[in-house]
């Protein structure tokens, strides 16, 4: 395994690895793990700051290289959990300089449990012991003092798969479908309960209709606002397909995927979703939103969300708020 250069923290990994199982792995019987850290129920993936962002995927050494893992929210001093149950080996160094965050250890699932096939590792937190046994949800031990080394970040705990796939689905809680009889649509963006939409910036405005091509051509989506590295939900339940390309030239924000089902169809654009395919719940995690900002700087970040029937969505978007 090759390790990554820590004089730029944004290659920083407090890290923690998973193995699948070959056979009736556990996400596909939807199963998840436990919060990680106190004060993040939902195990809340950080977003951007100063030194990098959170998300799977997001750009290392200005580019060259990316994030292998999920860096996932934990306030300096908070008690850490077990994620699933197995057995500790520790302790685990990253940093080998002694700094205040230069800690942590291995959890292996064991026996024949849906999570013995799971390893993984933690660092940046001062577990309570290094070897023995630990329980699903059991505290396993604090948070680092990650201010002290780097001032102003989101703290956080990384965590990372043994086979470098994306751990975000295993983190994020299945959802329980809300009732739909009203036709409403879910909160699509953290951070913006209402689904507001995009107004008017020097790349023109969010709003459907909104001349686009110098007036030649009409905007047929709505642009609902969300800030670069944020989580995005499904509006509705569904079915996933994808992945789904607006530019067709692989800059950072040419991803997205469509949700079918409830008698609506979406597409929902710049965004990267946990998965292409399989059913999704409304109100469910369905992926982060690109880095919109490289792109187009300046811009008011956003989802770009389009009908598939190219009708007019805000109805739809407007009547969620509140939620």
């Amino acid at each position: 395994r090759t390790l990554l250069n820590f004089s730029d923290f944004s290659s920083f990994p407090c890290a923690v690895f998973t193995k699948q199982l070959d056979a009736h792995p556990p996400q596909q019987q939807h199963r998840h793990w436990a919060a990680i850290c106190s004060g993040n129920p939902t195990n809340q993936i950080r977003g951007c700051d100063r030194y990098g962002c959170g998300s799977f995927g997001a750009d290392r050494h200005g580019g060259k290289e990316k994030h292998g893992g999920v860096d996932v929210i934990c306030s300096d001093g908070a008690t850490v959990y077990a994620p699933f149950s197995g057995h500790l080996s520790g302790p685990i160094r990253f940093f080998h300089n002694g700094n205040a965050i230069d800690d942590g250890v291995q959890i292996r699932g064991s026996g024949k449990s849906l999570t013995a096939g799971y390893c993984v590792k933690l660092v940046c937190i001062h577990p309570f012991k290094y070897h023995g046994q630990i329980r699903r949800g059991q505290q396993l031990g604090k948070m680092l003092p990650m201010q002290k080394v780097f001032p102003g970040i989101i703290s956080h705990i990384h965590v990372e798969n043994c086979d470098h796939s994306d751990p975000t689905h295993l983190l994020t809680p299945d959802v329980p479908p809300l009732p739909q009889q009203d036709g409403r649509w879910a909160t699509v963006c953290a951070g913006n309960p209402t689904n507001e939409i995009r107004g008017c910036d020097k790349y023109g405005c969010g709003y459907y209709g909104a001349p686009r091509r110098n007036g030649k051509g009409k905007h047929r989506a709505v642009d609902v606002i969300c800030a670069d590295g944020a989580t995005v939900y499904a509006p509705f339940s569904g079915q996933l397909s994808g992945p789904v390309k607006f530019f067709h030239n692989g800059n950072a924000i040419d991803d997205g995927v469509q949700i079918r089902g409830s008698g609506f169809c979406v597409k929902l654009l710049c965004i990267h979703p946990v998965r292409y395919n399989g059913p999704i719940s409304k109100g469910q995690v369905l992926g982060r939103m690109l880095p919109m900002q490289r792109v187009f700087p300046g811009i008011t970040s956003h989802i770009h969300i389009e009908n598939c029937d190219h009708s007019d969505p805000t109805s739809n978007l407007e009547r969620g708020k509140g939620q």
